[in-house]
């Protein structure tokens, strides 16, 4: 038993949130304005937040996909009092690498 764990971790799809990205099993950013595109094997993200545990350019899992981010069209850092807190990314473009093991 790991003691250490803060989070449950997530493991079965109905334990995930629709808006977020997972490593490891653990939540570490939220998404808006997410379009897959099958066709490509993309999927773009209007803005990624809250990301400041999203290990680039690692593997993560988005609802019911694998993806790896590709290209991000700009970066910032907002100050705690704002309502979307740390490193928020936009113009994100991330490759499908498949789907997540269920």
């Amino acid at each position: 038993m790991n003691q250490g764990t803060v989070e449950p971790e997530a493991g079965t799809p109905k334990d995930r949130e629709p808006d977020a990205i997972y490593q490891n099993n653990r939540l570490v950013a939220r998404v808006a304005g997410a379009e897959v595109d099958l066709e490509s094997k993309q999927i773009r993200f209007a803005e990624v937040y809250n990301s400041d545990e999203l290990l680039l350019p690692e593997e993560c899992e988005f609802q019911k996909y694998r993806i790896l981010i590709q290209r991000i069209a700009d970066a910032t850092k907002v100050s705690k009092e704002e309502s979307h807190k740390g490193r928020i990314l936009r113009g994100v473009t991330a490759d499908l690498l498949g789907h997540r093991e269920q």
